[in-house]
């Protein structure tokens, strides 16, 4: 045992040991970032298919390990096929862009003032709408699906894109770097089997965007009258103009005004920052 560990240590470089922590983190943060999703139950799936592939060859059960060996043998394109959406989600997370400054913190106030004021007077009238932030994850293309418009943000106008008669009215409005980029967006449907059942399309929307992006996500739901804010599949219902307006505040800088917001909203940003990493 002594001989053994002497040539462990012996043999062991700085550079060995740099190297397996680095793989350790990796898998770690690939594990959160799939914790909770259907990803982690795919991976249990594949597991338990790995461990019947070992456990055919230990008792010969000739069949059963000719068909695993031939799955296996395309393990790799049934790994892109299966975890494609959480593959691109992953990527975007280590691409997206570090350095988010947007607007000035008194345009961002503004910025926020003027959606809350506009959500409330929509969920007032029963008008639906979506309202995206964007921020560290850039959401171009989806902003090239709408049309342009390069405005600041103000209330009136994004009332006057949601209502009915409006051509541009059917789809999200998009606010980056504290101006208003696009309207008629349109954003991914979420794909979460478990989804309750009373949600529609706008609110499927919400929840898509917010689980593959870090936007933040006014939603204004016509049936209920209620505005709802959206962080990382998450929603939050039925706020006021001020829940609205202290959430977006705190959202957007985590380490200000947290602790003026409802014991409910607390909970919810804390919980939003943990599946960040702790970011805000």
């Amino acid at each position: 045992m002594r001989d053994l560990l002497a040539n462990l240590q012996s043999s062991l470089r700085l550079i060995d040991l740099l190297d397996v922590g680095l793989v350790a983190f990796i898998v770690y943060r690939v594990l959160l970032l799939i914790k909770g999703t259907r990803a982690m139950q795919m991976l249990t799936g594949l597991g338990i298919l790995a461990i019947a592939f070992f456990l055919s060859s230990t008792f010969e059960l000739f069949t059963t390990h000719w068909v695993l060996s031939h799955f296996f043998d395309y393990l790799v394109l049934i790994v892109i096929v299966l975890f494609q959406d959480d593959l691109r989600r992953a990527l975007t997370h280590v691409g997206k862009n570090p350095f988010f400054s947007g607007a000035s913190a008194e345009e961002e106030r503004e910025m926020v003032d003027e959606i809350a004021r506009a959500a409330t007077r929509l969920a007032r009238e029963r008008i639906g709408a979506l309202i995206v932030i964007e921020r560290e994850t850039g959401l171009k293309n989806f902003i090239d699906t709408g049309s342009k418009l390069d405005s600041k943000v103000k209330a009136e106008l994004l009332y006057s894109i949601f209502v009915q008669n409006s051509p541009i009215h059917d789809g999200a409005v998009i606010v980056t770097g504290g101006r208003l980029a696009a309207a008629g967006c349109f954003l991914p449907l979420s794909k979460d089997p478990n989804i309750d059942k009373r949600y529609g399309t706008r609110h499927r929307a919400a929840l898509g965007l917010t689980e593959d992006s870090d936007a933040i996500v006014v939603l204004v739901s016509e049936e209920a009258g209620e505005a709802h804010l959206v962080k990382n599949g998450k929603i939050t219902t039925n706020l006021s103009e001020q829940e609205l307006r202290q959430s977006l505040a705190a959202l957007l800088d985590i380490a200000r005004g947290q602790m003026n917001l409802p014991r409910r909203m607390r909970g919810w940003l804390l919980s939003a920052r943990n599946r960040r990493g702790g970011g805000p």
